[in-house]
């Protein structure tokens, strides 16, 4: 097993996600305890002891499928992360009684690593907010040693990331960003990453195979890569990208199955970060794919000043194609962006006059984009 440096120890370069455990049937739930049981042992066995839960993972029972199996575990053998469940608002004012049910859950006396979960455009500002008193509890938690270390994970804009650090960055000892080779210019993550590197906060990643869609590619983009790598399966590629850049610490991985596991966990038995030529070969393959994907906006915000409705067309086509992106897998970072947007600012209230289309260097069917993007949230 890899390991990097994070403050006075070391940690596990591949962490365990909790979120995409076996299951029983084709629903979140039942866990299959048996299996996930098996592939703990191996995790523990080749060094990788470091598990991600959250408190709505399995409709909770992530969280308790933790503390059930790693309790069988001395506590200090392994590091336990979990979250506070922003990403419904509803949770705002419950921070002590949800911290108190995760730590019962889990069947532990503190985390060694707590976040706040998914800040973004819905919820940054609640966050944020001192009436709800989140980073204050959390604060103390950290003082009385029931949080070992505070940071906090994003899939909101980069201006939301920034709005978050120039609050809070001072208190933040990690962060955790879906980062993977597709997402290193349609999510603007290299931007995220330098953002992290200014305020000197230590990256996790999610999302290394983007919910799996970077496991399999088409066969000429799969061809390009084995000239470079014969040996190396497509999955690793995703995996090597993230291990060639310095500032990644743990990189998560949500793995469904032993078979999985075994494959990722070879992947990091050794350092193979990406030459050049392969770096290159492997971001060509990505923006290939991001073209097939949607519309290549490039925000030069002509159509702003035609648009009888006065939409932020060049930020809606930028969610449109993120949301065409993840069809195949679980779609949320649009629709959470768009909650934090008033109604007359979604791509329903596009009236198609086609104003914005008249200017648009690029000749985009933006009109047919919005009605396309309002039928596919529905």
């Amino acid at each position: 097993m890899i390991y990097r440096d994070f403050q006075d120890f070391k940690l596990p370069a591949l962490g365990v996600g909790m979120m995409r455990l076996p299951v029983k049937g084709q629903g979140e739930t039942p866990i299959d305890e048996e299996q996930t049981a098996k592939m703990i042992a191996y995790a523990m066995e080749q060094g990788a002891n470091y598990f991600d839960t959250a408190y709505g993972y399995h409709e909770g029972q992530s969280e308790v499928t933790a503390g059930k199996l790693l309790g069988k575990y001395p506590r200090d053998s392994y590091y336990l992360a979990d979250k506070f469940p922003g990403y419904d608002l509803a949770n705002m004012d419950k921070v002590e009684a949800i911290f108190e049910e995760q730590l019962k859950r889990c069947q532990t006396d503190y985390f060694d690593f707590y976040l706040f979960h998914n800040v973004c455009e819905m919820n940054v500002e609640q966050y944020l907010d001192e009436k709800y008193g989140i980073l204050a509890y959390l604060l103390e938690q950290k003082a009385a040693g029931r949080i070992r270390h505070l940071g906090f994970s994003a899939h909101g804009s980069y201006d939301v990331m920034k709005r978050f650090l120039e609050s809070c960055g001072d208190e933040m000892e990690f962060c955790q960003i879906q980062l993977n080779y597709l997402d290193w210019e349609f999510q603007d993550a290299k931007a995220k990453v330098e953002l992290l590197k200014e305020y000197e906060i230590p990256l996790w990643v999610m999302e290394p195979l983007r919910g799996g869609a970077l496991a399999s590619l088409s066969e000429e983009a799969e061809a390009k890569l084995k000239a470079l790598r014969p040996e190396e399966e497509i999955p690793a590629w995703a995996f090597q990208f993230l291990q060639s850049l310095p500032q990644t610490v743990v990189t998560l991985s949500g793995m469904s199955n032993f078979e999985q596991m075994k494959a990722n966990i070879a992947t990091f038995s050794e350092e193979k970060p990406l030459s050049d030529q392969e770096m290159d070969a492997l971001l060509e393959i990505a923006d290939e794919k991001i073209k097939s994907i949607g519309l290549p906006c490039t925000k030069c915000s002509y159509c702003v000043s035609h648009c009888p409705q006065g939409l932020e067309i060049p930020r809606l086509l930028e969610l449109y194609n993120e949301h065409r992106s993840t069809e195949h897998t679980l779609s949320f970072i649009a629709p959470m962006a768009l909650a934090a947007m008033p109604e007359e600012q979604h791509p329903k209230a596009c009236v198609g006059c086609g104003s914005c289309e008249a200017v648009c260097p690029q000749q985009l069917k933006i009109a047919d984009a919005m009605a396309d993007f309002a039928q596919r949230l529905q």
